[in-house]
């Protein structure tokens, strides 16, 4: 979950990514969307989603990775990987962003 919804940016050879949020908001709901619409493919086949946040003043970031993590889980997005990498902003104090911890999705936390 970041405003400028970079972190994928280098695996995807400088292209940008739309995010689930920004895609949900276009179609409708998260509801609305197909896995292949939000998971795009990068170096050595990694496999990249950005999460996005909301309009600003319209709701929560970190509800925007509570979605985001349940519609890649409710997709099958997670099956057949080795690792999954989370970049979420640590400046900011929100449930939402500690969901990866707090939900057993992270076995190890790394801070930069």
């Amino acid at each position: 979950c970041d405003p400028k919804a970079d972190s994928t940016r280098l695996i995807l050879n400088a292209k940008a990514q739309d995010t689930v949020l920004h895609l949900a908001a276009q179609e409708g709901s998260v509801e609305d969307l197909e896995l292949e619409d939000v998971l795009k493919a990068g170096y050595k086949g990694i496999k990249c989603v950005e999460s996005g946040d909301p309009e600003p003043g319209v709701g929560c970031a970190g509800r925007g990775v509570i979605t985001s993590i349940n519609f890649l889980e409710e997709n099958g997005a997670y099956d057949d990987v080795d690792y999954v990498s989370y970049d979420v902003l640590g400046d900011v104090v929100c449930g939402g962003f500690a969901m990866p911890i707090r939900e057993n999705k992270a076995q190890e936390i790394y801070i930069v």
